[in-house]
């Protein structure tokens, strides 16, 4: 079974274009590509045949996924966020203990995770172990590299 996925409203747009152009663009090209294979000769030998029919694997695999992320998406609106502790699609400010650096981040959804952007996956260590915290909590979270302790400044939208 599928779980629900939480998605900003640009992100369900930005998956829905990705599927228009693998569904417009990507199947079309790899049939071409199958029939062109094809022509070529015998198939049991035909080393382009096979590539060709396992990028088209691939790529209906990539499209069923889609659909099926998209049929368990749910749009999340920043307006109806509620800021008093943290959740998905707010943006926290956090204290390192250890090294008493501060950093913002949002929390998002996994497909939504950009760490360059500063947004975190709410799947994360770091996005679980923040998850329904306040303002002056102190977060114990596990990391890969070992217990990190932050504490949270501010969370705002």
């Amino acid at each position: 079974m599928s779980e629900v996925i939480y998605v900003s409203r640009e992100t369900l747009e930005q998956m829905k274009a990705e599927l228009h152009r693998m569904k417009t663009v990507e199947r079309p090209a790899a049939s071409r590509a199958i029939a062109e294979a094809r022509e070529k000769g015998d198939l049991k030998e035909n080393a382009e045949y096979d590539a060709a029919k396992e990028f088209q694997g691939i790529l209906e695999s990539r499209i069923k996924k889609m659909e099926s992320d998209m049929a368990n998406a749910r749009i999340l609106d920043a307006e109806n966020i509620d800021t008093s502790k943290v959740s998905i699609l707010t943006r926290v400010t956090i204290t390192n203990l250890s090294t008493n650096k501060s950093m913002t981040y949002q929390i998002v959804s996994e497909k939504e995770a950009d760490l360059k952007l500063s947004k975190i996956s709410v799947t994360s260590p770091i996005g679980k172990g923040l998850l329904g915290r306040k303002p002056g909590d102190v977060a114990e979270i596990q990391a890969p590299n070992g217990l990190i302790r932050f504490r949270i400044e501010n969370i705002t939208t």
